[in-house]
């Protein structure tokens, strides 16, 4: 695997004068092209922030980010709006699908933009809808699904457009305990097959569990770092839990 991501000393701060609040304090990594990266840790450490800041939503106050050979941190708008087109996807706890479109039109709604036949719209939007397992229900409107399905649908439309890097933030947190699990299988296999680039913010140790590695972070810091490796994931998730007792995270 190749560097894709690289992080330098990037700091935010938020607010002014004495009510000054650092929420990511000098923090560095790296992310290989086609990793399954985990962010944990307590309410308020940061976690988001730093994701916001890596999906181009957010910019740094100091510190640079690359993309490859990209600096987002030297973008001008236009240029940050045409990068977060080209190369991300993005996946939240709220599913963001429009009520009045079916899950297929809402996936093909994502690639509206794109200069294709629609003959090949088609046949992508109907792999993508396959491969997650909605194909049967394509023609739904989103009030019509289950919570899981919904979800889903939004992968779907994240991965539709073979975004180099899928960030999710939350992924799991509005789904019950099984449509979670299947989101989490959706997102290992699209990993493993399709060799997607996975940057999930999450609280829940048992959807870290399913990481390939996980930052874990604290005071807007790096405290610890944990790789699956060769591990069950039981046994991951059993050290998963050892590090968020130190951390104040939420088990």
């Amino acid at each position: 695997m190749r560097e894709y991501i690289r992080v330098c000393d990037i700091e935010k701060y938020y607010g002014t004068g004495r009510t000054v609040t650092k929420a990511v304090d000098r923090v560095s990594f790296t992310v290989e092209q086609g990793e399954f990266v985990g962010v944990m840790g307590a309410s308020g450490s940061g976690k988001t922030t730093l994701l916001n800041m890596l999906s181009t939503i957010d910019r740094v106050t100091a510190g640079h980010i690359y993309y490859e050979n990209t600096d987002i941190t030297e973008l001008s708008e236009d240029q940050v709006a045409e990068f977060r087109k080209k190369n991300l996807g993005f996946v939240f706890q709220e599913y963001n699908l429009l009520d009045t479109l079916t899950l297929e039109e809402n996936v093909m709604l994502a690639m509206s933009l794109r200069k294709e036949k629609k003959s090949v719209i088609e046949k992508q939007c109907q792999d993508m809808l396959k491969l997650l397992g909605i194909e049967e229900v394509k023609n739904q409107f989103p009030y019509q699904v289950s919570g899981g399905q919904k979800q889903r649908c939004a992968c779907a439309r994240a991965l539709v457009n073979h975004p180099k890097l899928i960030l999710a933030d939350e992924p799991t947190g509005a789904l019950d305990s099984r449509a979670a699990q299947t989101l989490l299988e959706t997102f290992t296999k699209l990993n493993r097959e399709l060799k997607a680039t996975i940057f999930m913010v999450t609280h829940d140790a048992f959807s870290a569990s399913y990481c390939g590695r996980i930052l874990f972070l604290k005071d807007g810091k790096i405290f610890h770092e944990l790789i699956r490796g060769e591990k069950t994931r039981r046994e991951f998730l059993n050290e998963i839990l050892d590090v968020l007792s130190l951390t104040g995270g939420e088990a």
